[in-house]
């Protein structure tokens, strides 16, 4: 099976996963003060896994909420089953699971599925992003000032609000706008769409944005941290944006 079908057979495959979680009662586990964890994050990991291992039992896995033998193959999948935990444990119907495919460390395929709206961002290298089999590109917004943005908050927000809320002032400043869903999955998908022009947040992990990565790319968009270098899976800080306004994004931020 080639693996774009396989990343859609796990889309299809934990629909009513989902969707049936969101209407009853959910056993939220605490990871930290705020980080939080559902059996439904848990029971969609593990369906997505079997899922992929029984289509390519010899490629290794990244997820979120368990660790995997490492099998040194040249193909890694990085699971997120369920970006936005607080809005599915809150019942915000704003929620995603992501998909990703590296090989030999460069990503090749990327899928973001929002069940409860039944958006589904997808990309493949060299193939274009689409959004429900609709091609998709960035915007094309030219300065800051007329853009829309979005960001989120780590998970020690509490413990470093003043930064924080420092660099929301910054942009807001100069900005039309800020949104904070708390998908960044999907705020990095709504970039590659033209929904938002840019993008900033520190301390994502690797499943919370491989996929949007490929499918910001493949749209024309551009990803760095907010030095300037283009981004990487493991980097602590990361903006997205259309090209056009990315150097004032990184002034701003950074000034």
């Amino acid at each position: 099976m080639s693996y774009f079908n396989t990343a859609i057979r796990c889309v299809n495959e934990t629909k009513d996963i989902f969707l049936n979680g969101f209407s009853n009662k959910k056993n939220i586990i605490f990871k930290g003060d705020i980080d939080l964890v559902t059996s439904v994050d848990k029971e969609i990991e593990e369906k997505v896994i079997n899922i992929i291992l029984s289509d390519h039992p010899n490629h290794d896995i990244l997820a979120e909420e368990s660790v995997q033998k490492e099998k040194k193959s040249s193909y890694r999948w990085i699971i997120d089953p369920l970006d936005g935990t607080t809005n599915f444990a809150h019942n915000v119907p704003h929620v995603a699971l992501s998909i990703a495919l590296e090989r030999d460390d460069k990503l090749i395929l990327g899928v973001v599925y929002n069940p409860m709206s039944g958006e589904l961002f997808t990309a493949e290298k060299g193939k274009g992003a689409f959004l429900n089999e609709i091609r998709i590109s960035v915007s094309n917004t030219p300065n800051l000032l007329n853009s829309l943005l979005a960001t989120g908050f780590p998970y020690d927000c509490h413990q470093y609000a003043k930064l924080y809320t420092d660099e929301l002032k910054k942009i807001m400043e100069k900005s039309q706008g800020i949104r904070r869903f708390g998908v960044a999955s999907l705020d990095l998908c709504f970039v590659a769409c033209g929904r938002f022009d840019g993008f900033w947040e520190r301390k994502l992990s690797p499943w919370d944005v491989a996929a949007s990565l490929l499918i910001i790319d493949e749209a024309g968009g551009l990803t760095t941290t907010f030095g300037g270098k283009n981004y990487a899976l493991y980097d602590d800080t990361i903006i997205a944006s259309n090209k056009l306004i990315h150097n004032e994004i990184i002034s701003t931020l950074t000034s």
